[in-house]
């Protein structure tokens, strides 16, 4: 199996994921200090994160179970040699808005957080659409 385009931002997509927990458990050091971070985090003796961390922490959480649906269709898609104009596009929007929605998400501005969610749906959709026309 080649290295389709798909793929390339389907690997851009994972990797933007693994780093999302870094904004808020650099946070959480801030707030905490670096060994009550290695420690339970719902301990109440400890302080909240701060808002934003944990709006980062519940996109970062919507980023994983969106990218345990978006993965799978891109590597089906690749394994049946299914890539079109409209699958390249789809990934590179999905790509983009994964990275918005994290962003906005975290920022607390729901109307494009809600947005650019239903647009990654979308994309998601389109790639599905590859896949299953080739059944």
């Amino acid at each position: 199996m080649k290295l389709t385009p798909e793929l390339y931002f389907l690997a851009l997509v994972a990797t933007a994921t693994v780093l999302m927990w870094i904004p808020y458990i650099t946070a959480r050091m801030f707030t905490r200090g670096a060994w009550q971070t290695l420690a339970n985090p719902a301990d109440p003796m400890y302080p909240p994160d701060p808002a934003w961390a944990e709006r980062a922490q519940r996109a970062h959480a919507n980023a994983v179970e969106n990218l345990a649906v978006f993965a799978p269709l891109v590597i089906i898609l690749a394994m049946l040699d299914a890539s079109t104009p409209a699958t390249i596009l789809a990934s590179k929007i999905y790509l983009g808005t994964r990275l918005v929605h994290y962003l906005v998400y975290a920022a607390g501005i729901p109307v494009v957080r809600t947005l650019s969610f239903l647009v990654g749906v979308g994309s998601t959709l389109v790639i599905a659409a590859a896949v299953l026309s080739h059944a």
